[in-house]
């Protein structure tokens, strides 16, 4: 079986370290076999989730596509920067919109059986990994399995900026720990 993987970061920002990092996971995660879909949530973009909105228009189009993607893969690979110790507002909002129900369909749809790894970049000595936590938590209320496994990379500045660094060698493990997870128990 070969896995499948939708990898993307919580941040559209121009020269994003976690975009970076996240390259790399991808990269491990495609040698051990995986077919990963690679998407910048640019090309989704939501309003700020708010329940009236959705009353009023029900879901935005850009959110019925992320659940569609979502449930077309058995994995989920994110690069998850941190804001003030958690999780970035794209990020959280991304994941609220695939959670809502659409067409009948209970919102935890798209996220159920799911496995998903994690990584983080920042400039700091952390690396991200106060913000991996909350990620954590919120896909595991989701009823996502989060592997164990996860990488947050201190010093993304400079570790980024030498492809000979060992610990960019942690990022590729991340994904290949993902399609193996997944090709054991998905």
């Amino acid at each position: 079986m070969t896995p499948t993987i939708l990898a993307f970061a919580g941040s559209t920002r121009t020269g994003s370290f976690n975009r970076q990092a996240l390259a790399h996971a991808v990269a491990g995660a495609r040698e051990a076999g995986a077919e990963v879909t690679l998407i910048d949530l640019r090309d989704y973009t939501l309003p700020l989730y708010n329940g009236d909105l959705e009353e009023s228009h029900g879901l935005p189009e850009a959110a019925v596509r992320l659940k569609a993607l979502f449930k077309a893969h058995q994995g989920l690979l994110l690069a998850c920067p941190e804001y003030n110790s958690s999780i970035t507002p794209l990020l959280k909002n991304t994941l609220d919109w695939v959670s809502r129900a659409h067409d009948g369909e209970s919102g935890l749809v798209p996220y159920e059986g799911k496995l998903a790894a994690l990584v983080a970049a920042s400039a700091g000595n952390l690396g991200g990994l106060r913000g991996l936590r909350h990620v954590r938590e919120i896909l595991t209320t989701l009823q996502v399995l989060v592997i164990p496994k996860q990488m947050g990379l201190a010093r993304a500045d400079k570790e980024l900026a030498d492809l000979a660094s060992p610990r960019l060698k942690g990022l590729a493990d991340t994904g290949q720990a993902l399609a193996e997870a997944i090709r054991r128990w998905g």
